[in-house]
């Protein structure tokens, strides 16, 4: 397979997670405000500037907001074209990689993204985001878990099967680690807090709504909601298709399915890594992970999966050039890895 082809695939796939997880992260945080009412403007900005925090665009934002307001914060993460990151250059991104591979996808596929493509920059979604950010938020989930089942039944899985799986868990991953360090500045830097109030209990309900967790987390600890529980249900469970974990395992088989390494084994840098990564949080306990503190732990993990991306990029995209053109291409791809 090219190396621009396997890029492509791999982005595309990155990029619908990156505005699926967008979608459920904010739409939670709109929800969560019908159940704190009476919050001052100090309050607000403390319930939103976090979730632009966790999203690692605290500075773009704010050249481009002086405060961190739900108009400013919405507008940033879900329609604003100079955040690269939000919601719907997420999807521009995503359709632009597509279209550049456009023959290595199956039409039905194509015609989806197309779809959320068009929809995304239509006066139409702007339309339902006034009169309903849910419904807005329900239309892009549900177009991203399309997509997935569309993927998974009508591609090959093949090389270019497992590039897509390659960047759809090594991005939901990310994700879920940022989304769990949302509500860090409620918890002390090292151990776990000595008491849970009514408020916190619902901002970490919100963190298992955010990742549609909540009904999973309950089949194993029940209607009690604490940080730990909710901290090691989304980083070290091993059975929930989100949580670091899992998402951390399934990358590692699909880089040892392209190289067709065996597991305990590797080739190259970016087995190493995951395969290292999978192997400490199997055998890591939550109490451990707040010992170190919780958010220093997220902040170290982010790092490992940045390094196993661009690991991969070497391993598999990046090639001396022999032209400006092609300097260009590399220049590009190391943009997009940033």
């Amino acid at each position: 397979m090219l190396s621009r082809v396997a890029n492509c695939l791999y982005w595309m796939s990155r990029y619908v997670e990156r505005a699926e997880n967008t979608a459920r992260l904010v739409n939670t945080n709109l929800q969560l405000l019908l159940d704190l009412r009476n919050l001052d403007e100090q309050r607000l900005a403390e319930h939103w500037l976090p979730i632009v925090q966790a999203t690692g665009d605290e500075e773009a934002f704010f050249k481009l907001h002086p405060r961190a307001t739900g108009a400013a914060v919405t507008e940033f993460l879900v329609f604003q074209a100079e955040n690269p990151n939000s919601l719907v250059q997420s999807i521009c991104q995503a359709r632009e990689n597509a279209r550049m591979v456009r023959d290595q996808l199956t039409f039905e596929l194509w015609e989806e993204l197309n779809r959320l493509y068009l929809f995304v920059i239509s006066p139409r979604a702007r339309e339902i985001w006034r009169s309903s950010a849910n419904e807005f938020f329900q239309e892009i989930k549900a177009s991203s878990l399309h997509l997935i089942g569309i993927t998974y039944a009508t591609l090959l899985h093949n090389e270019g099967w497992h590039f897509l799986q390659a960047g759809k868990f090594i991005e939901r991953a990310d994700k879920t680690s940022r989304i769990v360090d949302v509500r860090y500045q409620s918890l002390p830097d090292r151990g776990l807090p000595t008491a849970v109030s009514q408020e916190d209990t619902l901002e970490w309900s919100a963190i298992l709504r955010s990742c549609s967790a909540l009904d999973s987390y309950k089949s194993i600890y029940g209607a009690e909601v604490t940080p730990k529980f909710v901290a090691e249900f989304l980083l070290l469970n091993a059975d929930f298709p989100r949580s670091v974990l899992f998402s951390a395992a399934e990358l590692n088989q699909s880089l040892r399915r392209i190289s067709g390494v065996p597991e305990g084994r590797f080739t190259n840098n970016a087995e190493k890594l995951a395969g290292r990564l999978v192997a400490e949080l199997r055998f890591s306990t939550i109490d451990e992970v707040f010992e170190q503190g919780l958010h220093t732990y997220l902040d170290v993990l982010q790092q490992k999966l940045n390094l196993i991306g661009h690991a991969l990029f070497e391993a598999y995209i990046f090639q001396s050039f022999n032209s400006l053109e092609d300097e260009i291409l590399v220049q590009q791809e190391e943009q997009q890895q940033q």
